[in-house]
């Protein structure tokens, strides 16, 4: 049993206020500031944040107004649904698509908050936050870190660490997790969970069952449906090397640039859905009709994006793409002859046209989640 947390952790209370000290002064965290209270003075502001005691505090008196800055400046508004069912005092393992490198978890923390839920901690990649002051903004916001780039050693033992955090966290000290279902953004809208992340938290069941374990986890599936991906040009190399079947390489400000464009874009309408917790009896269904633990990972992984692929929200935006991709007008219905034109212009703004691949690899961003409904509704036929 691994105890010492302390190079993946956030912080904890205790260690806020010399944090915040540390960095309140520093340039990117008092331009972030400024944005959030603008025509403020700086005093008023650094009382403020000085005042902040817990993560907590920082959480609700800081980054809530400035996510709600960026909502009101870069959206048509958040909207949620199905976090209604959800119990009060329960901690919760909420697993969804992932987007947005910073946005998908601040936003769902907004209507946890809203909603009376316990906020979660959350994975971040270490490449993500090499620079001191990411770091430490990122503990101030109760994210704790995965380790990416290792041997396969190491990965085997940063691996079983982080399980035994996440168990630590959700069972003994009932702290609500948030976990992408894959490592790193999808880039192509194809929403799929990585049996890999399930593997990884299992590896702290003991003699549990998987169906013991992922029942204590209380397990939420979460679909994040952003009716624009401001981002959407910048993930287009990425996805066209992986078609090309050619090594992508960053370049060194990638993720930065996302994380900017992402907070800053037009993202018209945003909508966050929880599904139903994955019960014991469903569990216990996946285990009695699998013939081995990697057989039971495959339907939970299966179970996991059937509840995103059905609880997401599809905007005109994404009947738009699949129409245009398949030259067709199945999903005519779900939009104006005006959002299309709009959609069209879009299209012609970010992509050049002599490239076809280019073309369908956009188009495929927002037309997938189309498709993998599609494919559910006929599946249950």
């Amino acid at each position: 049993m691994v105890t010492n947390y302390d190079d993946i952790r956030f912080y904890n209370d205790v260690e806020v206020q010399d944090a915040l000290k540390e960095y309140v002064k520093h340039p990117m965290i008092k331009g972030l500031l400024h944005y959030t209270f603008p025509n403020v003075a700086f005093q008023k502001i650094e009382e403020k944040v000085l005042a902040c005691r817990s993560i907590r505090d920082f959480q609700t008196q800081i980054i809530y107004h400035t996510v709600q800055k960026v909502l009101s400046k870069s959206s048509e508004g958040l909207f949620y649904s199905g976090f209604e069912r959800l119990q009060k005092e329960e901690s919760y393992l909420y697993i969804s698509n992932h987007r947005d490198i910073v946005l998908d978890t601040s936003l769902l923390n907004v209507v946890l908050y809203e909603s009376d839920l316990k906020m979660t901690a959350s994975a971040i990649g270490d490449n993500l936050v090499k620079k001191p002051f990411l770091l430490a903004l990122s503990k101030l916001n109760r994210n704790f870190l995965v380790k990416r780039g290792l041997g396969p050693r190491e990965m085997l033992q940063s691996s079983q660490k982080l399980s035994e955090y996440i168990k630590q966290l959700l069972v003994e000290e009932k702290r609500s997790v948030w976990m992408a279902q894959r490592e790193g953004r999808t880039k192509d809208g194809n929403d799929r969970t990585q049996q890999g992340v399930l593997k990884m938290l299992a590896m702290a069941k003991g003699n549990d069952s998987l169906a013991e374990y992922f029942g204590k986890l209380k397990i939420v599936p979460v679909a994040i449906s952003y009716e624009f991906d401001p981002t959407d040009v910048l993930k287009l190399p990425e996805i066209l090397a992986k078609r090309m079947e050619t090594i992508y390489i960053k370049s060194a400000n990638e993720d930065f640039k996302s994380i900017l464009k992402g907070a800053l874009g037009n993202k018209g309408r945003i909508h966050i859905a929880a599904g139903e917790p994955v019960s014991v009896e469903a569990l216990r269904e996946i285990e009695a009709k699998s013939g081995s633990v990697n057989e039971q990972l495959q339907n939970l992984t299966a179970s996991i994006d059937h509840r995103i692929h059905s609880n997401y929200t599809l905007w005109p935006a994404n009947y738009i793409a699949f129409d245009l991709l398949n030259s067709s007008s199945m999903f005519e219905e779900h939009y104006t002859i005006k959002e299309k034109r709009q959609f069209e212009r879009r299209l012609t703004r970010r992509v050049d046209f002599k490239n076809a691949l280019e073309v369908n690899s956009y188009l495929l961003m927002y037309a997938n989640p189309v498709i993998n409904q599609k494919n559910l509704h006929e599946q249950q036929r």
